[in-house]
Order: structure tokens, then sequence, then C-alpha cells
């Protein structure tokens, strides 16, 4: 008898055609609920794994969801960020939100990038902290465990500002700490052998997130959020479907 798909949730604001064609294109791996205000989802998919339900409410309906293990995962899709976000840190008490983004190049290549979040990854121990919960996520989605380790600037720089410095000094510390390579400044080489890359801090890797995706042609397809109890994927309007952003979650169950 085969096993019960895994349930994953996930929302719908804008492009519910986006959403709901991929919806379809893994409910045959995972049994997908869709989260949306009346009305939001004209057509409704006639696959019997995929389930629309509608809220006034749909980011709290969602997460409320997740808490109570009606979903076993959930993906953010195209719910406001604001909202939903607020709503798991209140659920899972926390005061920020840890992410590890899955990216991919216009030219196909995957990879693991972290710290995104602004206000993430300002730390060696919280840097540490996420190389160790990225090479689970990255072993799990059939990517290189190497990781990378990115600085200011190349090691002749040395000398040039006191910031570069301290930035190639913390790096060279964390890759010894974590048995990491410190790629420098030089992310184009990182990628081709590292399946996960620690940006300087999160207003950088910030920075790498938004120049690939929304001036590079390039893709994100979901951020794991590593700090909380239950598995959530964020996600971002840029990815091209929703389907690696589900697998993704999916795939963390496991």
């Amino acid at each position: 008898m085969p096993a019960p798909l895994k349930r994953i949730g996930i929302g719908i604001l804008e492009d519910p055609e986006k959403v709901i064609d991929s919806a379809v294109a893994v409910c045959r791996t995972v049994e997908v609920f869709c989260y949306c205000q009346p009305g939001i989802v004209k057509d409704k998919p006639v696959e019997k794994t995929i389930h629309i339900l509608e809220s006034a409410h749909p980011e709290q309906a969602m997460i409320d969801d997740l808490m109570n293990g009606s979903i076993e995962a959930a993906v953010r899709g195209t719910l406001p960020a604001n909202a939903t976000l607020k709503a798991l840190k209140v659920a899972e008490g926390v005061d920020h939100l840890e992410r590890i983004a899955l990216l991919e190049t216009a030219h196909g290549k995957k990879f693991l990038l972290t710290p995104v979040g602004v206000d993430e990854g300002w730390t060696v121990p919280e840097k540490l902290e996420l190389i160790r919960k990225g090479k689970v996520i990255a072993k799990k989605f059939g990517l290189p465990e190497k990781t990378g380790i990115l600085s200011g600037g190349r090691l002749g720089d040395i000398g040039r500002h006191k910031q570069v410095d301290a930035s190639m000094a913390e790096a060279e510390l964390v890759a010894k700490l974590s048995g990491s390579e410190h790629c420098e400044i030089l992310i184009e080489d990182a990628i081709q052998t590292c399946g996960l890359i620690i940006a300087p801090d999160g207003i950088s890797g910030n920075l790498i997130f938004r120049t690939l995706t929304f001036l590079g042609n390039g893709y994100g397809h979901g951020a794991p959020v590593v700090n909380i109890s239950r598995i959530f994927v964020d996600s971002s309007r840029a990815s091209p479907n929703y389907a690696n952003a589900l697998l993704l979650a999916a795939s963390l169950l496991e």
C-alpha cells in the first residue's frame, strides 16, 4: 500500500494561475492545499489532491493549519510577505526569521545562499549555525555540501580598507571553524563547486538575491526558514513557478 502523500500548503493572492499550475505539476507527489480569499481562484482544479481553502485572512489560516498539523509544511506562494511572515513569527514566538534561499542562475546553475535577510547572519556563531543547517538542505536537494564563504575583496586587497580587511579576516575564521572554503569576493567561481554560499552579511546577501532574480534573469525557488519548529518555505514573486518550492518543502519532511 503506497504511503500517504505529504500535505503541503501554499498561499495565493496574485497570479493564481501560476500557483495552481505549480500545484498541478506536483500533485502526484504531494497533496496541495491552496489558501486564498474567496473568489481568487476562478477555475477550480479537477485533481483530487489539490484543495482550495478560502478565507478572509488566508495567511493566518495557513499558519494556523501549519501549527496545528493540518498541513505538514507551507510555502508562502503569492501571499503578502509582511502579513504572512508576521503571523509566522507570532505563532513560532520568534522576533526574526533566518532563511536559506535556493537560487538558479540564468544558465541553470542552482545553489543555496544565506544570509538573505538584512537582519540575518551578522556574527560568526550565526554564520556557523546557518552553515550547519544549510548543508542539511543542500544534501536533501541534491546539491554539493561544499560551502563557500564570501568576503569583501580578494586577498590582494588587504590593506585597502579596514572594513575589507575585517570582512576577509572573519571569512577566514568562519571557513576554518566550519571546514569551508574562503572564496574571497569571487562568487562566480564559488558557485561552480559549492552548493552553499555564505554572504558576508545580510545586506550583501539580500543584494545578491535581488540582483540575480530581478536584474540577472535568474530564479528564486524558495527560502526555507531554519529557526522555527515547522517547515515553512518563503518564496519570491520572481519565481517562474512554485513547483520547486513545494518539492523543497516536501523534501525537508524526509
